[in-house]
């Protein structure tokens, strides 16, 4: 069978979910991969509430749809980073508390273990019974060396190795609330994370001990335009991805007073070196990509998340849908050329 196609909900947390799951069928989605913020997905809620995660079910199932992933990525921001008066605003109040930077990352990372606890609890109630694919909570991780990318002041390898050390010393308790759970993490690979590309991914992993929760919700947008061979990432942590985003991004365009560091510039600046598409308008090879994620035997959802700020997102969407499901195929069970065996 092809993969289950979804909708992650992050950019639509205007819409209450009662509101999204209807319009996400009709758009085509399978399913809806639950952010952790607007109602979509409430972790204290979940934690607390008898009812909430079979509610939340009953809602899905209403309109026909499933979920394979939930998603905190806006927390999981706050755990490793230097925290400033921007991460007020995507943070609930509970985490973001005085403001206290430390205090912060601290309140952060509880609530990211207590994500693992509520998607054990959701996934526990899935109608019907557990899915094959095994339960995951996709996020981000932040970094406390994001700011020294460039290297100067001048760098040496001793200052960024505190900052993986710094992850680790974060992420590895984390991570085995995660392990307690049967639940996997997938870090979203992203410029502003400990990880933002290949060289970067594979630190990660061994600064984490190389933990088995430790993964990555694979998400070829933000390698693309920085020159990183975004198939390459899918066979080089085959046994890592956990997830994958079909997300479009285009590069190489732009009045070229503008490269690939932005400008300061927002997004959809016709002067901008790259910027995010809808689906199929953008540079990413799809192809190349689910012929990859075939390779490696990834069978779980395949999750638009769609940015276009050039494009209505309900007819981007609805469009996203379709191009996903029309690239995607099963891979074949048996060699191709084994129809000319001949018995004898």
């Amino acid at each position: 069978m092809a993969r289950s196609v979804t909708l992650f909900t992050g950019q639509w947390a205007d819409l209450p979910l009662c509101e999204l799951a209807p319009l996400a069928k009709q758009m085509g989605y399978d399913g809806l991969e639950l952010a952790c913020w607007g109602d979509h997905f409430e972790i204290d809620r979940a934690l607390t509430e008898k009812d909430y995660v079979a509610n939340k079910w009953a809602l899905l199932q209403e309109h026909g749809l499933t979920c394979h992933a939930i998603s905190n990525h806006l927390v999981g921001q706050a755990i490793c980073d230097n925290i400033d008066e921007r991460h007020q605003a995507i943070l609930p109040a509970d985490v973001w508390g005085d403001g206290d930077p430390e205090g912060v990352r601290q309140r952060a990372a509880e609530k990211m273990k207590d994500a693992a606890r509520a998607a054990r609890l959701f996934f526990n109630a899935r109608p019907g019974g557990a899915s094959d694919f095994p339960a995951v909570v996709n996020g981000f991780t932040g970094s406390s060396i994001w700011h020294a990318i460039y290297a100067f002041p001048p760098t040496n390898q001793a200052f960024l190795e505190k900052g993986f050390v710094d992850f680790g010393k974060r992420f590895i308790p984390i991570l085995d609330v995660f392990e307690q759970e049967n639940v996997n993490f997938a870090l979203e690979v992203h410029p502003t994370e400990i990880a933002f590309d290949i060289v970067t991914a594979k630190r990660a992993v061994a600064a984490v001990g190389n933990h088995k929760r430790f993964g990555f919700n694979y998400d070829p947008s933000h390698l693309g335009y920085q020159g990183v061979c975004y198939v390459r990432f899918i066979r080089e942590f085959s046994d890592r991805i956990f997830h994958a985003h079909m997300k479009d991004v285009w590069w190489g365009h732009g009045d070229g007073t503008i490269g690939v560091f932005g400008g300061h510039t927002d997004f959809t600046d016709s002067r901008r070196f790259w910027d995010f598409r809808s689906l199929g308008h953008g540079d990413i090879n799809f192809e190349n990509v689910i012929v990859a994620l075939n390779d490696i035997g990834y069978r779980g959802p395949l999750s638009v998340e769609w940015e276009d700020g050039r494009m209505d997102r309900i007819h981007g969407a609805t469009e996203a849908s379709a191009f996903v499901r029309k690239l995607d195929f099963t891979p074949n069970a048996a060699a191709f050329d084994a129809a000319f065996a001949r018995k004898k």
